[in-house]
């Protein structure tokens, strides 16, 4: 088994906007600090500033949520999908992008971590 991690600003607010917009259900919560989502075969741990994930590490770095790196989730309808989170306010870093594999584009969790949408040609 493996899983993703997310290191976010509010592990509640992570919870509703995955559950909420992106289909996962949720399958346990540690409170404020972590919780275990879940879509299909895809299990995402998001970390919360209280989550041991989060502690600074011994060169004085800390975890934070955000960059590039992303987990893909395959969807049927791209277009309506956008546009109902869209209107739910959900922020997207670029706009549908399509190439010979299929079409796709970044939208982003409520603290910044990037999950791409993709719908195979």
């Amino acid at each position: 088994m493996a899983a993703v991690r997310y290191i976010v600003d509010d592990v509640d607010t992570a919870i509703e906007f995955y559950v909420s917009n992106l289909g996962f259900r949720l399958e346990q919560q540690f409170g404020p600090a972590m919780a275990i989502l879940e879509r299909g075969d895809l299990t995402l741990w998001v970390a919360g500033p209280k989550a041991s994930a989060s502690k600074p590490m011994p060169d004085g770095s800390k975890p934070v949520p955000g960059g590039w790196s992303r987990f893909v989730l395959l969807v049927d309808d791209l277009e309506d999908l956008v546009s109902r989170l869209k209107q739910d306010g959900v922020r997207f870093k670029n706009d549908i992008l399509a190439g010979p594999g299929g079409k796709q584009i970044l939208c982003l969790d409520p603290s910044g971590n990037v999950v791409e949408l993709f719908q195979p040609a």
